[in-house]
């Protein structure tokens, strides 16, 4: 079934590139470098200038980015990592895998990132790091969350999976903490041809552990000081992003327009009171990887939406506190209720940068059609 509005259009953001990107594909096969190659050195370089960061290391994907984040800072069994209750499963999945305890606070309600003030209550002799994820492409209150990790002398590492281009206070995502972690999965703003991940530091000792740990942990070939892991990007990706990079910007500036014509729509449309919308913090520069409303009935929503072919998603349904794999960490209903209602009342509407104002329209005015039949009923 053709889709009326789709979430997202790769094909419309990837056709203009087509015979650069196949170009640069065709380059990698002429060179029989697959792994850690020149794309990878150059690409590294490129997006380390772009972010306004001192060291970029280019990884399999966004989850190996945080699991390798995690070890570069020594994360190990019996460890805790504080992060928020409210994200994408990888995020505490990579915790876990290291042996360690995520511990789960409840998020902001107006941003959907980890609130600060309950970190203090969530601190324990065993906490060795804080974990805070910019959800959604807007990046979470870091000098509350710096300042409470400065006084336990612990390190913060940024999930920046959705917020490539987004800056707190002048300052880019991913180069505030200890370490930065980026996703270029193929719906992200930038995104390759499949997995591919960014680790990114202003410090260079913790680069130079990074890259060791990378490539199981050898320094130089065959001899290994620590164990680390395969968490290479292939040349291929490398030379996808390396095309698409230099045109982040100007995608980055189409969707927050849309985002801002879809406040205008939906004020115009007379929703302000049923639609609650995403909302850019004081001093932070919103890149909109989704663009998330919230109202009551986000099920009934979400099937008059799916009827009428327009693209949708739900961000998240469950929140990481009460997955089934997490239950032994005796977390329980109520624990999280600002993530537990963003979990039941979230929706994402298309926000990608090709979205034309008439794709807005039809979307606003479904979303309408909804709320004035649910006031009727």
């Amino acid at each position: 079934m053709s889709v009326g509005v789709p979430l997202l259009d790769l094909e419309a953001q990837n056709r203009p590139l087509r015979a650069e990107i196949l170009t640069a594909i065709t380059r990698v096969c002429d060179s029989q470098r697959f792994i850690l190659g020149p794309e990878n050195r150059a690409l590294e370089s490129e997006l380390a200038r772009l972010l306004g960061v001192g060291h970029a290391l280019a990884v399999s994907s966004g989850t190996d980015a945080v699991l390798l984040a995690l070890m570069t800072i020594g994360i190990g069994a019996g460890d805790e990592v504080i992060t928020p209750a409210y994200s994408f499963f990888a995020t505490a999945g990579a915790i876990v895998r290291l042996g360690a305890r995520p511990v789960f606070v409840d998020i902001d309600p107006a941003t959907f990132n980890i609130d600060p003030e309950r970190i203090d209550a969530a601190m324990t002799p065993r906490t060795r790091a804080i974990l805070p994820v910019h959800l959604f492409g807007a990046v979470a209150d870091l000098d509350a969350v710096l300042a409470r990790a400065a006084k336990a002398g612990i390190p913060v590492v940024e999930d920046a999976a959705q917020a490539i281009g987004a800056t707190y206070n002048a300052r880019p995502a991913g180069g505030i903490g200890a370490l930065g972690c980026f996703s270029f999965f193929p719906s992200k703003n930038l995104g390759a041809f499949g997995d591919a991940g960014l680790l990114t530091t202003n410090d260079a000792g913790l680069a130079a552990r990074a890259k060791r740990l990378r490539n199981h942990g050898a320094e130089p070939k065959y001899h290994h000081q620590l164990v680390g892991g395969n968490f290479r990007m292939d040349e291929m990706q490398a030379a996808v992003l390396r095309v698409k990079a230099p045109h982040l910007a100007a995608w980055t500036e189409a969707r927050r327009l849309n985002a801002r014509r879809y406040a205008s729509l939906f004020q115009e449309a007379g929703l302000a009171d049923a639609v609650v919308l995403p909302v850019a913090p004081p001093g932070c520069r919103h890149i909109f990887n989704q663009f998330v409303i919230r109202v009551d009935d986000r099920d009934g929503l979400k099937r008059h939406l799916d009827e009428r072919r327009i693209g949708n998603e739900i961000y998240y349904p469950i929140p990481l506190h009460l997955q089934e794999c997490f239950a032994d960490l005796g977390y329980r209903v109520g624990d999280c209720p600002h993530a537990e209602r963003a979990a039941r009342t979230s929706l994402a509407l298309p926000i990608y940068s090709e979205l034309t104002l008439d794709q807005q329209r039809t979307v606003v005015a479904a979303v309408a059609e909804f709320v004035g039949h649910s006031v009727r009923t």
